[in-house]
């Protein structure tokens, strides 16, 4: 259990800031780090306070002790998602993965062991996926009878393609880390353990850049991949503020002294 930035306790989760960095550990290594209802209502609310934290330029989502997250925890399906409240489970189910999708900063997932099910459908929703030699990858929704919800099935669909989504829903199979880097669901596949190491590494250079002009690009290939006038709408209007900002103004000025630029977000 662990607080995030405004003290609040966040239920199986552990809550690292390293400078401009957030580090969201999914904590029930006993589990293989299976998400229980409360976990995905904690981690929609993790996600949404960074959405109004401009002291955090990325966010890293990983898992304890070798797995990154084995999915819904089944021994809750009998109660929490069965008949009536099966509803209620899955609006949660689908908060948390638009809370992931919706992070106004890059995302990257660090991944180790384990990313089955609801864990592969948040390394979806993630910006940026990094794995260790040993991930495995699995969506097994048709062996236990049930359906993902269709918003996170586009997170997957854009992340693996439409034949490999296909493949990976129809037949229940596993996909190694270097499978899954062919198919250009990871962006690398890391010697270093954990897979967090590496991802830090990239999470702090990202970091080091202009906030505002990540935040316009990540909004701008949204809105590709969406297609969606609201999000076409909403780039152009982040865009148009990266001119008006003092980062673009220290940018120039970096530049023309061939120095280091310090960005502040505004």
């Amino acid at each position: 259990m662990a607080e995030n930035q405004d003290g609040l306790v966040k239920p199986g989760f552990d809550i690292e800031r390293t400078g401009h960095v957030l580090v969201v550990e999914i904590a029930r290594p006993d589990k293989k780090n299976a998400l229980t209802e409360a976990m995905w209502i904690a981690l929609a609310e993790i996600f949404d306070d960074v959405a109004g934290n401009t002291d955090v330029r990325a966010v890293i989502l990983t898992g304890r002790d070798g797995s990154f997250c084995a999915g819904a925890d089944i021994a809750e399906f009998d109660t929490a998602r069965r008949g009536s409240r099966a509803a209620i489970y899955e609006a949660a189910n689908s908060r948390a993965f638009a809370a992931v999708r919706d992070c106004p900063v890059p995302t990257i997932a660090a991944i180790d062991g384990i990313c089955f099910g609801g864990g592969f459908g948040l390394a979806a929703a993630c910006d940026l996926r990094i794995a260790s030699a040993d991930a495995l990858f699995s969506v097994p929704a048709a062996r236990l009878g049930l359906a993902y919800p269709v918003d996170a099935m586009a997170d997957i669909v854009h992340a693996v393609g439409p034949q490999l989504a296909r493949y990976l829903t129809f037949s229940a199979g596993r996909l190694d880390a270097q499978t899954a880097l062919a198919a250009g669901f990871l962006l690398e596949v890391t010697e270093q353990l954990p897979a967090r190491d590496r991802a830090l590494d990239l999470a702090q250079s990202i970091a080091m850049n202009a906030p505002l002009s990540i935040k316009a690009s990540k909004a701008s290939i949204r809105a590709v991949l969406s297609g969606s006038s609201e999000d076409m709408t909403a780039a152009a209007r982040l865009g148009a503020m990266t001119f008006e900002s003092d980062d673009y103004e220290e940018g120039r000025q970096a530049f023309k002294e061939r120095r280091a630029a310090n960005f502040s977000g505004r």
